[in-house]
């Protein structure tokens, strides 16, 4: 009799703490979410130039915002993510002048040797909004695991400048209306731990189609190359 009295009490426990740690894993992955804050460092190229046109030095992108992570399966490894964001990218060229035109921008192809450049570069300040749809292999208790997020960004250029400055004269400009308001493009990060790839396709030009080279609209698009680092 005693015998069993043991095994029902040794079957009681462990079923009563197996029911405790389902119920605290329950806990534990109910508000579980994923790589909420982000900051970027990029290389911006330009694709699609006008002919002639090369870039030059190193033209850098910063990003830094917040995702708001929204897991839509049981192990919450597989979610969908909406945030919001600021980005600065720089764009660094040699023999691309960019001249004002009641506030537009004209390009013109120059001579390097005439001008003797020391500095030739547009600048974009956006405020982003990234949809994403993210997989992972992490869990509510693991901080090292695989990730790839895949999905869309749309921007609004809230303000850019330009600067050009060369022993024939300097020219700066701010907030002309040549630039593209909104810009959009295709994301995609993929990596294990803090180090992750990160890549941005734009979709649509950085100017509008009033802003010409030798009287042929100027389809220039971003693509941004660099490293995505996840805080929380």
């Amino acid at each position: 009799m005693k015998s069993y009295v043991f095994l029902l009490m040794a079957l009681t426990g462990v079923f009563g703490f197996s029911q405790q740690d389902d119920t605290e894993k329950s806990e534990l992955y109910k508000n579980y979410r994923e790589d909420q804050f982000y900051a970027a460092v990029t290389y911006n190229l330009l694709s699609e130039k006008p002919n002639d046109v090369t870039q030059s030095g190193f033209s850098s992108g910063f990003h830094f915002g917040f995702i708001r992570d929204m897991p839509i399966n049981k192990d919450r490894d597989f979610a969908i993510g909406l945030g919001l964001g600021l980005s600065a990218n720089s764009y660094n060229q040699k023999n691309m002048l960019l001249e004002e035109t009641d506030r537009n921008i004209q390009f013109h192809i120059i001579d390097e040797g005439d001008y003797n450049v020391s500095k030739n570069k547009f600048t974009t300040y956006v405020l982003e909004m990234p949809l994403e749809i993210r997989w992972r292999t992490s869990t509510a208790a693991s901080y090292n695991f695989w990730r790839i997020y895949t999905g869309f960004k749309v921007g609004y250029v809230f303000y850019n400048s330009t600067k050009f400055l060369s022993e024939a004269g300097n020219q700066r400009l701010s907030n002309i209306d040549s630039f593209n308001r909104f810009q959009y493009g295709l994301t995609l990060s993929a990596g294990y731990n803090t180090w992750n790839f990160h890549v941005y396709y734009g979709l649509n030009p950085i100017f509008d189609a009033k802003t010409q080279s030798d009287n042929k609209s100027v389809d220039m698009k971003s693509i941004k190359i660099g490293l995505m680092f996840y805080i929380l």
